[in-house]
């Protein structure tokens, strides 16, 4: 049996000095190396403001330390995130003298600790106290040497520490705003993508997500589609392409185009994904895509549909019970070296039943058997009762977990029939 593990004692031993803040910046923990580090007591530190205990200093008059590091802190409550701060000059006051201050310099790290909700609870402040490496350069010169050249030499040793720090720094700052671009870049296209202008122009009985993995650039390889087809039919694909990232959204916004173009012709779904087969073959980076067509007669009251390897949509109905369309299940685009034709069912339904269509970062996780995903999620709809498409959709991006996204891209629709 493993014994249980003393995190205390362990983050108290630890030989790097660690601070720990709020979201509000106040400090609520410390170890002792920390305390060594600044010569600070626990009663001195704990509950007071960051800034407050280590503030800049006052003779200084280029002193950056404070607004380097609030801007890391606040980059890591912003994006949930490390942030590993260029090298700084912080110095701190002298225990015992407030109005003086000695000179410090440091490498900091700031790390969030999530909450139950997702949020940053906490902010790990490590840092290595790399003073000592300076002042080590000036009592490295023989004592013959004089007193000037040394102070000389050690200073070029900081204006060199301190020039590349600053590089560094802006070099990073260049990195984000990049960064930032691209993910600007990234999420315009995939707007464009996966536009709906039937959805836009009607049914509000009908709600879609869109939930890229956490830490993506906000693109991914699933869709969503909806398609009007006069007058009675209305037509919901959802489909996931191997990968993430642009080059998945790219061969993504090729096969939901082929496929929207394809069902308005054919409006069948078997045929459609058929034809989607075919073309996936010509479209480097498809093959293996799962993706799952259907065509809802609001008059005969009948879903049509065809899968190619996805998991399987539920139809769930107001007494709370679930039904999954898996009668028509095939192997993904391009599994098969030769074209075979696709299975094709059809499933009745009735007023105020609710049509839910996903991909598998809705109910797959690590570690875990895809059944029990499945049956998370008809519970979670088995409370749905009669609530709008708009509020199941919610409630079931809560229920399992991944309102904020999870560890892989999700693509929802929800239908109230």
């Amino acid at each position: 049996m493993v014994s249980e593990v003393d995190h205390a004692a362990l983050f108290a031993a630890t030989p790097s000095p660690y601070l720990v803040l709020g979201p509000d910046l106040v400090i609520v923990d410390v170890n002792r190396a920390y305390l060594v580090a600044t010569g600070r007591t626990r009663e001195e530190l704990v509950g007071r403001h960051v800034f407050a205990a280590f503030p800049d200093n006052p003779a200084d008059p280029d002193a950056d330390g404070v607004r380097n590091l609030n801007a890391s802190l606040h980059r890591v409550l912003a994006g949930g995130k490390p942030d590993s701060m260029a090298l700084q000059r912080y110095d701190i006051p002298v225990v015992g003298q407030p109005e003086a201050f000695e000179e410090r310099w440091w490498s900091p790290v700031n790390t969030p600790v999530p909450g139950p909700d997702g949020q940053v609870a906490y902010i790990i402040h490590r840092v290595e106290d790399v003073t000592a490496y300076v002042k080590a350069q000036q009592a490295a010169h023989p004592t013959s040497i004089q007193v000037g050249e040394r102070l000389e030499n050690t200073q070029s040793l900081e204006a060199e520490l301190y020039a590349r720090a600053r590089e560094l720094q802006r070099l990073n700052e260049e990195l984000r705003q990049a960064h930032t671009r691209e993910r600007e870049v990234a999420v315009t296209l995939q707007e464009a993508m996966l536009h709906t202008p039937d959805l836009d122009r009607h049914h509000r009985d009908v709600a879609v997500r869109y939930l890229p993995a956490v830490g993506s650039l906000n693109v991914c390889g699933d869709w969503y589609d909806v398609v009007d087809i006069p007058p009675d039919l209305l037509a919901f694909a959802v489909g996931d392409v191997i990968g993430h990232g642009l080059q998945a959204a790219a061969v993504m916004g090729m096969l939901r185009s082929a496929l929207s173009a394809t069902i308005r012709a054919v409006q069948r779904p078997a045929q459609a994904l058929e034809v989607l087969g075919l073309y996936a073959r010509s479209v480097d980076g498809a093959l293996g895509t799962t993706a799952f067509k259907t065509i809802v007669d609001t008059r005969s009251r009948l879903i049509t549909y065809s899968n190619a390897g996805h998991p399987p949509p539920v139809l769930s109905h107001p007494d709370g019970s679930c039904e999954f369309l898996d009668q028509a299940t095939d192997p993904p685009l391009g599994a098969r070296p030769l074209h075979v034709p696709r299975p094709q069912a059809s499933l009745p339904y009735k007023p105020d039943d609710t049509f839910v269509l996903y991909t598998d970062g809705l109910i797959e996780r690590r570690g875990e058997d895809i059944d029990v995903g499945l049956r998370r999620l008809t519970d979670a709809l088995g409370d749905c009762g009669r609530m709008g498409a708009e509020q199941v959709a919610d409630t079931v991006l809560a229920r399992l977990g991944v309102a904020s996204g999870g560890r892989d891209d999700i693509a929802l629709i929800i239908v109230r029939l």
